[in-house]
């Protein structure tokens, strides 16, 4: 019999497209998937490499769902260039937009009944706004720096009161039970 999967969780941030991220934050995320799935979660993610990739990949070791939402139109787009990001991992469904980036963030996110942010620079910062503003659940892993350890900095500039709610720990498990703990109280 098919598990009854609860939520559906977004794991954004660093792609590191020509750099190798640490080792510790690509450890992090990885961990962070396998936690989603244990909680009988839908992963959801850019499709892109990096932090997100690595989720997905913990998510699989774990038998659990995962979906990539991919900026591309086909897999060929998808992993060629310009584009060059990985085929889907063990498990993953993907999700072909042809939207581009920015499109393919806003399908994304709103997908999502949480999000959690892993480092990042701007395309992360695209998606943090669009989760913000429409009133999601936001996690943050703490200590991996990247633009989502400014988040909590730029909520409090922000006038605007979406509903958005967020949490924050260093500890990927505890992250994960906060952010399912808030999406239950919707």
């Amino acid at each position: 019999m098919a598990k009854n999967l609860k939520y559906k969780i977004g794991v954004m941030g660093s792609a590191g497209r020509g750099k190798k991220l640490p080792e510790n934050i690509l450890d992090k995320a990885r961990e962070v998937g396998r936690e989603i799935a244990k909680n009988d979660c839908i992963l959801v993610t850019g499709a892109c490499m990096g932090t997100p990739h690595e989720a997905a990949i913990g998510a699989g070791e774990e038998k659990g769902v995962s979906v990539g939402i991919s900026p591309s139109s086909n897999l060929k787009e998808h992993t060629e260039p310009p584009m060059n990001y990985p085929a889907p991992p063990q498990g993953m469904v993907h999700i072909y937009t042809g939207f581009g980036r920015e499109g393919r963030n806003v399908i994304t996110i709103r997908s999502c009944d949480g999000v959690i942010f892993i480092a990042g620079s701007s395309g992360t910062l695209n998606e943090f706004s669009i989760a913000y503003q429409l009133g999601k659940v936001i996690g943050i892993l703490e200590g991996v720096g990247g633009i989502s350890e400014k988040i909590p900095e730029i909520i409090k500039s922000i006038k605007k009161e979406t509903g958005a709610v967020l949490v924050s720990s260093s500890d990927p498990q505890e992250l994960v039970k906060r952010v399912i703990e808030e999406i239950e109280k919707r």
